[in-house]
């Protein structure tokens, strides 16, 4: 193998393995001091010994165009995706042949054990306005390519073709799908974690808290024997409660009042259908949160307050605050394997001991 691939492959591992802790880029999760290139110090330690490499220009520093060059060593694999991965892409779940209503399954070339595999689900962010599943490579990839896991990406109906409920019902006859079709790709249809950025946090709460309510399952797809019951909720900065989000939010134009139609406070009932604090009941899902307390998009009071919603009702719940960080920006390591320690706890049966806390920005 060459120097060439050999830098190929470490970036392409360390960016599927950040890529599922936030919406940022690898390259704005390794940018420590925001201050647009990468200096030896902010790469991580396995990367280093190629840094002279990738810095074309010797200044010092990786720019981001530099970091884009480096070439991929998977050849044809899509952008994310390690080695060892399989991806089955374009799975319609809902019948209708819209390519919004499809998903892409990830599984493992080399299985840990021949048991039927545990699935992270990834749920995209983009406002309800933008984004796709394609996503799905860099925040799965590092996890099934262990051979514990499958994962699945799943596309939704955007709120500029269909307004709420349409995106839950989605998302819904997503994990019906799964399901149903659990036995043919030897997955455990009863151990199934969603984790979603944003807009997909949204959407993955949504997903923990509704269980049985039927204006919310909708029924699209042909798998209604199915229920889209998760496991367990890994909720990155997701809105939370639509009437109370504030500010901007409000507007007439903004990305929650598309979702629903219309500003949200002359919809007050479908904000309310459209948020998760308004569906908590006991035997909800467990959830981990992760939220910046610098925020600038979606208030870290919106996930302070589901917190607090879900252990009232006696739910499980671990909240993890990155200080200083803001809309998936300075999420580092610390995030991503506390990430990885919860999913191997509630889907492996692992040992880990976590509780709620505090990690800096970056870290």
């Amino acid at each position: 193998m060459s120097d060439c691939q050999r830098v190929g492959l470490w970036v392409l591992a360390l960016a599927a393995s950040i890529g599922s802790v936030g919406a940022q880029s690898r390259f704005e999760s390794w940018d420590a001091n925001h201050d647009g290139k990468l200096a030896k110090e902010e790469l991580p330690e396995g990367l280093r010994r190629n840094f002279e490499r990738v810095d074309a220009d010797h200044d010092g520093f990786i720019s981001k165009e530099e970091d884009a060059a480096v070439p991929n060593a998977g050849g044809n694999r899509p952008p994310g995706l390690p080695e060892g991965v399989r991806k089955v892409a374009d799975l319609d779940y809902a019948g209708t042949g819209n390519p919004r209503q499809a998903l892409d399954l990830f599984l493992p070339e080399k299985r840990a054990s021949e048991k039927p595999l545990p699935v992270v689900v990834y749920i995209h962010g983009g406002a309800w306005l933008g984004g796709d599943k394609g996503g799905g490579a860099g925040r799965l990839g590092y996890l099934v390519a262990t051979g514990k896991f499958a994962g699945v990406s799943v596309g939704y109906r955007l709120s500029q073709e269909a307004i709420w409920p349409a995106q839950i019902h989605d998302c819904k006859a997503a994990i019906r799908w799964i399901k149903a079709h659990a036995a043919e790709h030897n997955l455990d249809p009863d151990r199934i974690a969603v984790c979603g950025d944003s807009a997909g946090g949204h959407l993955v709460a949504m997903l923990g808290v509704s269980n049985g309510l039927t204006d919310l399952e909708g029924t699209i797809g042909s798998n209604k024997n199915q229920n889209s019951k998760v496991k367990c909720v890994v909720d990155f900065y997701g809105p939370t409660d639509l009437l109370t989000i504030g500010g901007d939010h409000n507007n007439a134009e903004s990305p929650e009042s598309k979702l629903v139609g219309g500003a949200v406070q002359k919809l007050p009932d479908k904000a309310r259908n459209a948020s998760p604090l308004e569906h908590v009941t006991t035997g909800d899902a467990p959830f981990l949160i992760v939220h910046g307390d610098k925020d600038p998009i979606v208030p870290y009071s919106q996930s302070v307050a589901l917190e607090k919603k879900l252990k009232a009702a006696g739910v499980p719940v671990v909240f993890i605050t990155v200080a200083g960080g803001g809309h998936g920006q300075g999420f580092g390591r610390s995030v991503h394997e506390i990430t990885a320690a919860y999913l191997g706890r509630q889907l492996l049966g692992e040992s880990h001991d976590l509780t709620d806390k505090t990690v800096k920005a970056g870290e």
